[in-house]
């Protein structure tokens, strides 16, 4: 069972930044590609960025430069590093992890204000 918690939502000014954190539990973390996820309202959840186990990333258009996704295995944690906010980047963000099963956590609010 792995059960993931997300953490470090908040609200903040245009150009700030913000740095959210996603705990998981169980053991297939370091071997599992994570990912950002947010939903906006009233629009689909969107990725925003990923991480292989190997370190390798993506990102979506609108984040590249922005954003820096990161992983520490020993902690077992995911982060999302979020420089220069707009805000267009209000949404709820949801860590996830991809494996045979996806895995959700319950999301965290971001919202940045003009």
């Amino acid at each position: 069972q792995v059960q993931l918690v997300e953490s470090g939502g908040g609200l903040v000014q245009a150009g700030g930044s913000l740095r959210l954190s996603c705990l998981a539990s169980g053991s297939i973390f370091s071997s599992s590609t994570m990912a950002w996820y947010r939903q906006a309202p009233g629009k689909q959840r969107e990725l925003v960025a990923r991480i292989t186990s190997g370190g390798s990333t993506t990102y979506a258009d609108s984040v590249k430069g922005r954003f820096t996704i990161s992983r520490d295995n020993a902690k077992n944690t995911v982060f999302l590093q979020m420089n220069s906010l707009k805000p267009e980047d209000t949404a709820v963000y949801y860590c996830g992890l991809v494996s045979i099963k996806n895995y959700w956590g319950q999301g965290t609010q971001v919202t940045v204000s003009s």
